[in-house]
């Protein structure tokens, strides 16, 4: 995984040069999100700290959203459109990976799958 300044969406495909490129039709998860207030919520409840948001393999960070609510709604990024289709459920090797109960805690805010619906380019929003 890697922090990155900009990704280039491609409609009905993912993200370009990641792993889930072109993975298989209609696939749901073209792109995944993930909320920056989750990250930091899990980190105080299993007192992590030393594990990038990255250890959660989603391709983009958002703040100030609720990423349940965006499930079967169309919305819209810098531009690019997007459709949100399911949570983007945690599983058991979050335990390993992050910490121990990572996986319950992640539950129902594991971060949203969505289908990339326009092309274009994300770009971060360092600060």
């Amino acid at each position: 995984m890697a922090q990155v300044a900009e990704i280039e969406c491609v409609a009905g495909r993912g993200v370009l040069g990641d792993r889930f490129f072109d993975f298989k039709e209609h696939y749901n998860g073209q792109i995944t999100f993930f909320a920056w207030e989750t990250y930091e919520a899990v980190c105080r409840a299993l007192d992590v700290q030393d594990k990038p948001v990255s250890t959660f393999r989603r391709n983009v960070i958002t703040a100030g959203v609720d990423l349940n609510d965006l499930i079967g709604q169309e919305f819209q990024i810098q531009g690019v459109d997007f459709l949100g289709t399911e949570e983007c459920r945690p599983c058991y090797w979050m335990d390993q990976a992050f910490a121990p109960g990572a996986n319950e805690f992640l539950k129902g805010r594991g971060g949203l799958r969505a289908v990339i619906l326009s092309n274009g380019i994300l770009r971060a929003d360092i600060r």
